[in-house]
């Protein structure tokens, strides 16, 4: 573990005199005392967020965006019986299930099978809407295997 040195004599030997979550709950703030001068001081320490890439089909990699899975959500809902609120917790367990898989790059098909599993549980014409732009339907038939499925 690395020490921290006190920003006024420079000294190795600080200790923590108090711990706590910041006002966020993104950090932890600790006031620290030198052990040397007596000064105290206080440090945040805060937990390094590696970005989230997707891979598009088309082989490109960009940052995910929160934002671009809520608009596809609100679009495949409009009209329909979903409250916002709904929408919005299902964009943040979307979010927080492509973080608990650990990876720094996810396929975009990923993010859009999660998608459409959320759609499920939450409207079935939402769902459909989604997929029938998602999976690029050929024609009626693959559409209507899919709603057979929806049926069953």
């Amino acid at each position: 573990m690395r020490k921290i040195n006190c920003p006024f004599c420079a000294n190795k030997d600080t200790k923590v005199i108090d711990s706590r979550a910041s006002e966020d709950d993104k950090a932890i703030r600790r006031r620290r005392e030198c052990e040397h001068c007596q000064k105290r001081f206080t440090t945040y320490e805060r937990i390094e967020e590696v970005p989230l890439m997707v891979i598009k089909k088309n082989g490109l990699r960009e940052e995910f965006n929160r934002s671009k899975v809520l608009n596809g959500l609100t679009k495949a809902c409009w009209k329909r019986p979903v409250s916002m609120g709904d929408i919005e917790k299902a964009v943040d367990e979307i979010e927080n299930e492509l973080y608990r898989l650990g990876k720094t790059e996810v396929e975009s098909m990923v993010i859009g099978e999660l998608v459409m599993e959320k759609l499920k549980e939450l409207d079935e014409i939402a769902y459909i809407r989604f997929a029938s732009v998602y999976k690029q339907f050929k024609d009626i038939d693959s559409f209507m295997g899919e709603l057979k499925k929806l049926i069953k």
